[in-house]
């Protein structure tokens, strides 16, 4: 089967013709003044448009929909430091990705840097030519150091999906998982199983939305993140807490949540068997998770449970987010995605869970029921309804917070492609 698999992968990325993606015409091109127009002598006319005013680059040109998909390769998937040109399949799915849910034009970026910096002024150099940055598959800490960075440089959305895209649809499943157990997210306590940076950024969201620091215990591979340890960097000490817990074995006790982004079966069902009550589980190492959903059922059966893989319910897929956070940032001109956006978004994920799903959606997934409930706390990224509900609030919290140079589109909330305005 997994043979199968591997075979069936390489013939979609080589065949009928190399890669996904390709670029398309959107002007005639078919007769001798429409290439006068296209290019000498009438493409003159929006050059000295743009030189007199820079923000008409978004009337004449492609840049208000194009998204650079940009990638050290230095931490591929679950496959590690493999170089820039082995990320390149990657960055080419997620530009599909970008086309297929929310219209968006994109390109992948291999950057062969030999430093954070160097990676830096490369980006900040071509930024110009973009209406936002997707980051990806850049090793933690220095994808802190390179975010933080070409967000100040940049006057265009920068975002990091590897960290703000998985924390967002993970709060958007934990909000509702967490109304199923009875729990309130200000006094759960939260045993996190991995320091790295899509950890931390779903911490950092979680806090955002009222979970309390001091219940959230983080473990890397040295064990839990304490005030005592001296060898840990800027952004793990900024979850260091006081506390007698050394290990897994010791935080899991009686722990409300727990969070994993580590590796594959790290969580045993003797400790799952030793959390409260309703335990929610999130084990979202991929592709095989911290701990089996059938191992975690059987130990317990109260369990609340997701997965980053597509063959169980619940799960956390950035595909929720990221072409959607996109969509509303470019249709309102926004300088950046801030912490209002991602908080909007993940409510907006929260909340459509909730509404009744339509049978399309339903037909997609050979289902004939499908509602909120322990096995549906996450929308499906075939919902054609995200584009319009999660779009609109990413819109919307960008111009309350400041950070829209457009104002709320009039054609919002958008239902289908068709309606997108370029």
């Amino acid at each position: 089967m997994a043979e199968d698999m591997k075979q069936a992968a390489l013939d979609y990325h080589a065949n009928p013709r190399p890669g996904k993606i390709s670029m398309e015409l959107t002007k005639p091109a078919e007769t001798s003044r429409d290439l006068s127009l296209a290019y000498s002598p009438g493409v003159a006319e929006p050059v000295r448009e743009i030189a007199r005013d820079p923000e008409l680059a978004y009337k004449y040109t492609a840049k208000g929909n194009l998204v650079a998909v940009i990638s050290n390769g230095s931490a591929i998937l679950g496959l590690g430091n493999l170089g820039p040109l082995a990320s390149k399949p990657v960055m080419e799915g997620k530009s599909l990705l970008f086309k297929r849910f929310a219209g968006i034009d994109s390109i992948d970026l291999e950057v062969d840097s030999e430093s954070p910096q160097a990676f830096i002024d490369t980006v900040k150099r071509i930024a110009i030519t973009f209406g936002g940055i997707n980051l990806e598959d850049i090793k933690a800490p220095e994808c802190f150091e390179i975010e933080s960075a070409l967000i100040e440089l940049c006057d265009i959305p920068v975002f990091h999906d590897d960290q703000h895209g998985t924390a967002i649809v993970t709060v958007a499943g934990m909000l509702n998982a967490l109304e199923l157990a009875g729990k309130s997210i200000e006094e759960a306590r939260t045993v996190c199983l991995g320091a790295g940076a899509a950890a931390i950024s779903c911490v950092k969201l979680l806090v955002s939305c009222g979970m309390k620091p001091e219940n959230i215990l983080m473990l890397d591979s040295k064990g839990v993140i304490h005030t005592g340890r001296s060898d840990l960097n800027q952004y793990k000490a900024a979850f260091a807490v006081e506390t007698d817990c050394r290990t897994l074995d010791d935080a899991i006790q009686g722990a409300d949540v727990f969070l994993g982004l580590s590796g594959p079966n790290l969580l045993s069902p003797e400790q799952l068997a030793r959390m409260a009550d309703n335990p929610i589980v999130f084990a979202c190492s991929n592709p095989d998770p911290e701990i089996r959903p059938e191992k975690a059922k059987e130990a317990r059966p109260d369990v609340i449970m997701a997965t980053g893989r597509s063959d169980y319910p619940n799960q956390v897929n950035n595909v929720l987010g990221f072409p959607f956070i996109f969509r509303g940032a470019l249709d309102v001109r926004a300088t950046r995605i801030n912490e209002e956006m991602k908080v909007a978004a993940a409510y907006a994920l929260k909340d459509l869970a909730k509404e009744p799903v339509p049978q399309e959606v339903m037909d997609a997934y050979g289902v004939s029921s499908m509602k909120f409930g322990r096995d549906y706390i996450i929308p499906k990224p075939m919902d054609a309804r995200l584009m319009g509900v999660v779009s609109a609030a990413v819109a919307k919290a960008a111009v309350d917070s400041g950070v829209a140079r457009l104002p709320y589109p009039a054609h919002y909330p958008l239902n289908s492609m068709d309606d997108i305005v370029f």
